[in-house]
Parts: C-alpha cells; sequence; structure tokens
C-alpha cells in the first residue's frame, strides 16, 4: 500500500456536517487502497476564540499556558473526526502531537521540529487504522513541555508526518481549488495555477499568500516531499507543487502571482550614527527580542549630521516586543528616536520567469503609478519584488497589478467557506 499524509484546516472541519464530510473523504481515499495520515487544524475560528478568552483573563498570557491552552483546538478536532469514521464503520485511532512522536525545540509559540518519531501511528497503519494526528503541536523532550509551532503550523505536521514516513504525496486540503495568481476574495478573476515549484511558492508564501505556510514548503523541498494544494469541497485536481525541472517553465506568464499582506508593520530607527557596526547593533537588538525581520532599507547618510535612517518590517505581534528592546538600548545605540507604523501593506510579485525577462519592475511600477499608489519601501530577490505602501490602498494595488500582468482569468474563482486555509 501507498501512504497518503491528508492535512485539513480549519474551514474544512468547522463543524459536525464539515466533519462528517471530511471522514467520509477520507474513508475513500482508505478504500482505494492507501494507508492514510491525516493531520487536521482546529475547528473554524476556535484558535482565535481561544487567544480572545487569554486575553480577556490575563493582560500578558504566559507561552507555556498559551500552548496549553490552544493545543486544546486540534485536539478536539482529531476526536470528532476520528468518532465520525468510526462511525462509518472504519478504525480511526487520533494522536496528539506528543503521541504522534513530534518532537520540538523548547521555544513556546513558535517551536521548530527537531525530531519525528511517528512509532504508535506506524502501529496504528500496521493494524488497518487510519491515523488522524493533532496539528500544529509537539513536545520538548528535555523540559516536557507542550509546544506549538505558530500558524500555520498544521501544514508542518503535515509535511514532517510525510517526509518521515515516504509518503507517497501530501494533500493539503484547504477551502480554496489550489494555489490562485492572487487572492480570490480580493481578485475575483485570479487564475489557479496547476503547478509551482517549491521556490515560486516560497516566495508567495512568505509574501503573505495564506493557502500554505513557508514553513511546510521550506520541509517540503528540503525532504523531496509532493504537494498538492486542493479544496476538501470538490473533487477536482488542485495545484501540485514540486521542484522544477531543469530549464522548465513552471508558469507560462513571467509572474505566477500577486499577493498582498497587512500583517505586518514598520519601525523607523531616526537618527543612526553612519559608523561602521552601528547597523550591527540594531539588528542584534531586534534579534535578540526574538523578531524576525522582512525588508530593510537605510537612505543615504546626509553629510552635515553624519546619520542615516533605517527602516524595516516585522510581523505585528513582533513590533512591541522589537520596540521595546530598541527603546531600552538607545543610549547605548546613539540613535535619535523610533518611529511605529502598523497601517502598512505589502504587494510582492512572484515569477521564476522574472529571472530572463527584463522590464518586470517597469511594467510593475507603471501599473502603481496609473492607479495612484504611491510607494515607501521597496524589497527585490531573483523571483520576487515586494513594496511597502498605505495599508487601506493594498486591495486596489493588487488588482490593477494582477491585471497589468495579464493575470486575470475567463470566470471567478469559487471560495467555498472563507478563511483560506
Amino acid at each position: 500500500m501507498s501512504l497518503i499524509v491528508q492535512k485539513y484546516g480549519g474551514s474544512s472541519v468547522a463543524d459536525a456536517q464539515s466533519i462528517r464530510r471530511v471522514a467520509a473523504r477520507i474513508i475513500e481515499t482508505k478504500k482505494a487502497g492507501h494507508d492514510v495520515v491525516v493531520t487536521v487544524s482546529a475547528m473554524g475560528d476556535t484558535t482565535d476564540d481561544l487567544i480572545d478568552l487569554a486575553n480577556q483573563v490575563s493582560g500578558t498570557p504566559d507561552s507555556r499556558e498559551m500552548d496549553m491552552l490552544l493545543t486544546t483546538g486540534e485536539r478536539i478536532s482529531m476526536s470528532l473526526l476520528a468518532m465520525a469514521i468510526r462511525g462509518l464503520g472504519f478504525d480511526a485511532r487520533s494522536f496528539t502531537g506528543s503521541q504522534a512522536g513530534m518532537k520540538t525545540d523548547a521555544q513556546h509559540g513558535r517551536a521548530r521540529i527537531v525530531d519525528v518519531t511517528p512509532t504508535r501511528i506506524r502501529q496504528a497503519l500496521d493494524e488497518g487504522a487510519i491515523a488522524i494526528v493533532a496539528g500544529f503541536q509537539g513536545f520538548n523532550h528535555d523540559s516536557r513541555d507542550i509546544t506549538t509551532l505558530g500558524r500555520g503550523g498544521s501544514d508542518t505536521t503535515a509535511v514532517a508526518l510525510a517526509a518521515v514516513m515516504g509518503a507517497e504525496v501530501c494533500e493539503i486540503y484547504t477551502d480554496v481549488d489550489g494555489v490562485f495568481s492572487a487572492d480570490p476574495r480580493v481578485v475575483k478573476k485570479a487564475r489557479k495555477l496547476d503547478r509551482v515549484s517549491y521556490e515560486e511558492m516560497l516566495e508567495l508564501a512568505s509574501a503573505g499568500a495564506k493557502v500554505i505556510n513557508v514553513r511546510a514548503v521550506e520541509f517540503a523541498r528540503r525532504h523531496g516531499v509532493s504537494l498538492h494544494i486542493r479544496s476538501s469541497f470538490t473533487q477536482e485536481s488542485g495545484t501540485w507543487i514540486s521542484e522544477a525541472s531543469e530549464g522548465e517553465t513552471v508558469e507560462e506568464s513571467i509572474v505566477a502571482g500577486v499577493t498582498g499582506d497587512t500583517s505586518e508593520a514598520k519601525i523607523t530607527v531616526v537618527g543612526v550614527p553612519d559608523i561602521p557596526g552601528k547597523a550591527a547593533g540594531i539588528f542584534t537588538i531586534v534579534a535578540t527580542a526574538g523578531a524576525n525581520i522582512d525588508l530593510i532599507v537605510q537612505n543615504v547618510s546626509v553629510h552635515d549630521t553624519g546619520q542615516t535612517d533605517i527602516s524595516f518590517t516585522l510581523p505585528k505581534e513582533d513590533g512591541p516586543k522589537a520596540m521595546e528592546a530598541l527603546e531600552a538600548a538607545k543610549a547605548d545605540s546613539g540613535f535619535e528616536s523610533l518611529i511605529y507604523d502598523d497601517h502598512i501593506g505589502r504587494l510582492s510579485v512572484v515569477g521564476a520567469g522574472m529571472r530572463t525577462n527584463a522590464g518586470v519592475s517597469a511594467q510593475l511600477f507603471t501599473a502603481l503609478s496609473g492607479a495612484g499608489i504611491n510607494i515607501e519601501m521597496i524589497s527585490t530577490s531573483e523571483i520576487r519584488i515586494s513594496v511597502i505602501m498605505r495599508e487601506e490602498i493594498l486591495s486596489d494595488a493588487v488588482l490593477a497589478v494582477h491585471t497589468a500582468f495579464g493575470l486575470d482569468g475567463d470566470t471567478d474563482a469559487t471560495v467555498h467557506a472563507g478563511t483560506g486555509r
């Protein structure tokens, strides 16, 4: 028997009817002659509701206790799904992350997988059962604490299991039909992409595409796991993510997709002495605070003052702790002041074809100019261009750029539920 790993997001298991529908789909895969391991997210908005509840009882919830709280969402999903499968006459066994052998480092809220020993899952499969694993969670061997992998961590759980267990494919089920050229909730004419390279998907995911977690794509590329992003609401084929063959153009378009992201904030460090080591000191402070930096722009030094300004973006949830750390080190670092802005939007265009096609930047900025969009920062890689703008104009910018690059489809894209996972 070949092994298939399936992951179902929160919108796919949002209520009892949805869970029964997913159970029937899993059984179809089992009947087709496959061993099946399933990873599930928490039902619907359960994780958000639990976070809100924690913030109501504590202004600064303890990270260890937050992990204990948030992992309950996936445990509810896994047990209900196992019950539904058993109700349809098939054996199913549910496992928490620790029972599934998902070992992580000790960082609460953002743990990384260090080892997977799925002994109990293999035993369940050998005995003819379907294994249901709670996503998003693991445990640290030294502290014996439960940990969580961060938002989208169920994707990473599924890919890690697929890699370790030698699965034929890891199917990521969501509420849209695959990876689109833009978020179909924003761009109704977005086109579904039949195939995307790991490299392009990494850029799309890191730039804000919610369909799969970026760490899951990294894990899949590192271990050669074939990914199939598809809808749990239809039987249609979705988007395949794999290594591009040498010389292969995965999509005909120069640009595969356009993303918009409002989850970041911008910090500007004003009046930094323009001498060697000052920038390194600033980013060391931010790193020590545990904040992940994305875009960085340093202005040209003002000759009269010998000072410069450095701006960078980071996730909004990292903003306050980065600001606190920088403010505490202000006297030693020698900068004048800090400016915090959490009302920014990031637009990115991604495509492997950008390597060999000139004029992409000109086309992008012409489209933004024509739409009256003012930009604040620019960052580029081989296959991605990102720009920062005001949050409230981001949707208009994505629509304009998507049309300018000829990505609009002939029909409206279908969104079956609404969360993007």
